[in-house]
């Protein structure tokens, strides 16, 4: 499919709905039956039925739809924030018993998921250095049923080779599952290269506004179906129809704002790696970036996200170059039309610290403002390191 039918056409049966351009929220809890043979064939067909919105509804189903055929899926389920469609995909895959392979340094909720859930249900992990596939099948056992990745990750952008470890989990009968949330659909499909079920936060770029919250598996009609009976049905972690409203809003100009963000992002990434006081830049598509042939290869084009080491030993000095930044808010995410700025010394206090990052990375998004008034304002800062 096109992407401008998927995102202006696709599921929007406007004759249903008086033909008004803009779908309709259809917020209701539930759906009426004219008689009780009409309800029992939606009981024993829920899935596919309008029964009750906590299983389906008209808006988020127009929503799913569009996610899917962005992702080349058969089918897809949403969720009302990213990590719900996480935790839904990975308790699908494993029961007690089981054995789950993950790339180290996930989102950090993942990461919580991993160690401090699942082994409360009898589920074992093991964190790898997914940049090396090898490490991926040194990991795994007998009783291996999920290799986890996420490519890039969301700090320090390291990606796996998708489509090798995806090959390598189908010759020992395991699933795959990835995090796609930073290069969003556009940028790059893993089904395509293998994976079983990819998962978006669509908080991020999907939803575009920073107003909303979502999250979204896509994958086999067979697999989504099962997660529909299970995790999705039991859990109740939905999507509602406003918010399927608003990220329908946000894919509407998804496109345009990616060539918008990759655009700018470039121009400050160029303007960055002359700056002395900048010591690294972490950013998929720098020529010395170790996987930059990968990212060419799996990536269509860069995003807004990219991490910079400043050159100092001195934390005060990088939360002086944090503080000083008058046009970045400080804030978790991205994919909103604002720039951020999302700073590793916040992680420590008092000289100790959470997690494996150093006080002097400090993560930017770069959102829709121009070029040049970015740069101005990251030079300003830069003076009071």
């Amino acid at each position: 499919m096109e992407l401008s039918y998927i995102l202006n056409e696709l599921g929007e049966d406007r004759e249903l709905y008086y033909n008004a351009v803009t779908p309709p929220i259809l917020q209701t809890s539930n759906f009426a039956s004219k008689t009780v043979d009409d309800m029992r064939r939606m009981l024993q067909n829920e899935a596919e039925s309008y029964l009750y919105t906590r299983g389906n509804n008209p808006t988020v189903t127009m929503f799913e739809k569009k996610m899917a055929a962005m992702e080349g899926a058969e089918h897809a389920i949403a969720f009302g924030s990213g990590i719900a469609a996480v935790s839904a995909a990975v308790l699908s895959q494993v029961k007690a018993g089981d054995h789950v392979v993950c790339v180290d340094k996930p989102y950090g909720w993942t990461n919580v998921l991993m160690n401090r859930f699942l082994p409360r249900f009898g589920v074992e992990v093991t964190l790898v250095d997914g940049t090396d596939t090898e490490n991926y099948r040194q990991a795994m056992r007998p009783n291996t049923k999920l290799l986890y990745l996420e490519s890039p990750n969301s700090f320090t952008f390291e990606q796996q080779d998708i489509a090798a470890v995806a090959a390598l989990a189908k010759t020992h009968g395991c699933s795959t599952i990835i995090d796609n949330s930073f290069a969003s659909p556009l940028n790059q499909n893993p089904l395509q290269m293998g994976v079983d079920l990819v998962v978006h936060s669509c908080t991020k770029y999907i939803g575009g506004h920073s107003d909303t919250m979502g999250g979204v598996i896509c994958g086999s009609r067979d697999m989504i179906n099962r997660i529909f009976e299970g995790e999705f049905m039991t859990l109740g972690a939905i999507l509602s129809p406003h918010d399927a409203w608003l990220l329908l809003r946000g894919l509407r100009t998804l496109h345009v704002r990616m060539e918008r963000v990759a655009e700018t992002t470039r121009k400050v990434v160029a303007w960055l790696q002359q700056q002395e006081k900048v010591e690294k830049i972490y950013y998929p598509f720098l020529p010395s970036n170790p996987q930059y042939e990968l990212s060419k290869k799996q990536l269509r084009n860069n995003t807004g996200q990219f991490t910079i080491a400043l050159r100092t030993d001195d934390i005060k000095k990088a939360e002086d170059f944090c503080n000083s930044l008058q046009h970045f808010l400080m804030a978790a995410s991205w994919g909103g039309h604002e720039s951020l700025i999302y700073p590793a010394a916040a992680y420590y206090n008092n000289g100790s610290h959470k997690g494996k990052l150093d006080f002097n990375l400090v993560r930017f998004y770069i959102g829709l403002e121009d070029a040049d008034y970015l740069i101005k304002d990251i030079e300003q800062a830069l003076s009071k390191v």
